[in-house]
């Protein structure tokens, strides 16, 4: 048991799955200090420092914070709206360096497919040949 837990630890997906999960959690704070330091305040002067965790109402011994999970569902929306631009601008990026990486290579295509220009003594030599091999193809029929 103790190799088949060093094989599925050795796998290539698992190591794939660890570095994607830390990348993911590092992106994660970088997105929510985007959010928070950024678009938060923001969005706070637009709207006028909009915050509803403080909404709630008592029923007998309990309080319902409903204002809480109001904000938690705001804060999601701005958060989901932040990482849709910046995914927006990372693929818009990555278009344009695949265009110009594909531009880039049909550039060398045409150049490799362009032959050198003949010289005229060259063109007239190749139509006496040409002229030659005709007239032989005459005279062997």
């Amino acid at each position: 048991m103790l190799n088949e837990f060093k094989k599925f630890i050795a796998r290539g997906n698992v190591v794939d799955l660890a570095v994607g999960v830390i990348i993911g959690s590092s992106f994660s704070a970088i997105v929510t200090s985007l959010v928070n330091n950024i678009f938060t305040p923001l969005i706070g002067i637009v709207f006028g420092g909009v915050d509803f965790s403080g909404l709630s109402f008592t029923i007998k011994d309990s309080v319902i914070m409903y204002g809480a999970f109001i904000q938690s569902v705001f804060d999601f929306l701005i958060t989901a709206l932040c990482l849709f631009i910046i995914v927006k601008i990372m693929n818009k990026l990555n278009s344009d360096i695949h265009r110009l990486s594909k531009k880039g290579q049909e550039e060398v295509k045409e150049e490799k497919t362009e032959l050198p220009k003949k010289s005229d003594e060259l063109v007239v030599l190749e139509e006496i040949r040409n002229l030659l091999q005709e007239k032989k193809k005459g005279k062997n029929k």
